[in-house]
């Protein structure tokens, strides 16, 4: 639930970051209130990491300017508002996961106390165990635990999940919705799309170092015009490209799955040739909508460069 007393929890205004001719990052604006929780998605070298990077102060913007709660990001992270749980890292090895998180902790000025650390880590059954002996799922949450070690208002995490079985990613989203439903705000990267889909206020995604789009998952996903019909097929599995209102036709599952911008019609048609079994009309998924958001964005990118070289 965002809360809006105080300066928004994130500010982007117009940030830029360029390499060479490469505009990692193109003009950004972007603000996140306190209590949200936000996906940050785009293809690879979309610019993802690049804008982490500088919303963490590690990396300079050659334009804009970026706030944390007011502050720059290096006062936010030395004041303790900010923490971050980064994709690659290691770990001191031979110490417990109590004696690493408490060692981390002790390095803030006001830090969360040791047990709730653990617990909203869901670590207090494991504190004992040393941390080079740990599951990948177990690391991960001990990573967690210490991005929260300094009672941040804001945690980013830069892709959680990347690696881990199901059941590690389960726990570990378990263990972010718990220290999100404190009121914290929490701005994350992913591959996985059903990630951002079920546990995001808001969708941001990046391609070409632009946001090509900001909203809740559901109007994200409304963007993109037309329905899915599947269905089991019975008899010859041709010809569904013809069927009324159909721009895509897949096979996946045992199942046909037809992209269709007039659905009713579709089903009509199909209705008639008494050709499926337990048919199914969905609404785009967000990963169509990433896809064809993504997609036409690095279509304009193109067109523009092509555009300048004549």
């Amino acid at each position: 639930m965002a809360q809006s007393a105080g300066p928004p929890a994130v500010a982007f205004r117009g940030v830029v970051k360029q390499y060479g001719s490469v505009r990692a990052v193109d003009g950004i604006d972007l603000t996140i209130a306190r209590g949200e929780s936000v996906a940050l998605l785009g293809p690879n070298g979309a610019g993802k990491s690049t804008t982490i990077g500088i919303l963490l102060g590690l990396v300079p913007p050659d334009e804009g300017t970026v706030e944390v709660f007011g502050k720059r990001p290096e006062q936010a992270m030395r004041a303790g508002h900010l923490g971050a749980m980064l994709q690659e890292g290691k770990m001191i090895p031979r110490v417990t996961v109590r004696e690493l998180v408490g060692f981390v902790r002790q390095t803030y000025r006001d830090p969360l106390p040791l047990a709730e650390v653990l617990d909203l880590a869901q670590l207090t059954g494991i504190a004992g165990q040393r941390v080079d002996r740990l599951s990948g799922g177990q690391a991960q949450r001990v990573r967690f635990a210490l991005a929260l070690a300094g009672n941040p208002d804001l945690v980013v995490l830069d892709e959680p999940t990347a690696a881990l079985d199901v059941e590690s990613r389960r726990e570990l989203w378990a263990a972010m919705q718990r220290y999100a439903e404190r009121g914290n705000t929490v701005l994350f990267s992913t591959h996985y799309l059903e990630e951002a889909d079920t546990s995001a206020d808001r969708v941001v995604v990046i391609a070409a170092g632009k946001v090509v789009a900001d909203d809740t998952p559901a109007r994200i996903k409304n963007m993109i015009e037309g329905r899915t019909v599947s269905f089991v097929p019975r008899g010859a599995q041709e010809g569904y490209e013809l069927l009324p209102g159909v721009t895509g036709v897949q096979f996946h599952g045992g199942r046909v799955h037809l992209r269709t911008t007039e659905s009713d019609r579709t089903v009509h048609a199909l209705a008639r040739a008494d050709a499926f079994d337990d048919l199914e009309v969905s609404g785009v998924g967000l990963e169509e909508a990433f896809i064809a958001l993504t997609h036409g964005a690095r279509h304009r990118e193109t067109a523009n460069a092509e555009g300048q070289d004549r």
